[in-house]
Parts: structure tokens; sequence; C-alpha cells
């Protein structure tokens, strides 16, 4: 990924997941867990409930999420184009 990625809201990053089949499970605090879940296995994943989620946190999420969705779909849904 050669372009900077941006900062963006908690609220644009789950709504990203939730386009690519991940379910709001629970809210604790200031954290939600989102959870994916296929055939063979599931993957969960919690978002902190920040207004703008910093440029590492947000490459934390891709990393994780990039296994079972594709890392670039993801990015654009998130950029929104």
């Amino acid at each position: 990924m050669s372009e900077r990625l941006p900062i963006v809201s908690r609220d644009r990053v789950i709504s990203a997941l939730k386009k690519f089949n991940y379910q709001v499970i629970s809210q604790k605090g200031s954290h939600v867990k989102l959870t994916l879940i296929l055939k063979d296995r599931k993957h969960s994943i919690v978002i902190p409930r920040h207004r703008e989620l910093d440029r590492g946190t947000l490459m934390s999420i891709i990393k994780k999420v990039s296994e079972f969705i594709d890392k670039e779909e993801f990015i654009k849904e998130i950029k929104g184009s």
C-alpha cells in the first residue's frame, strides 16, 4: 500500500466491516466487538469507540481482517471510494 491511510471515524470502520458481513456482538465501555462467522470458523475483532482512529490503530485493524476479507476492498470502503 503506497498511499497513506486516512484518519477515519470509528463509525466508518464499523460500517465498512458490516458491509463485509461482520456483526456487532457487544459493546463494553468504549469498545465494540464485531464477529464474522464463516462456515469453518469465526473471527472477532474489537474496535475502540474513539471519534477518530489513529493510523496505527487502523493499520492494525486492516491487518487483522485481511485474512478474512480483501484488504484493498476494505480500504476503498473505509475511504468511501
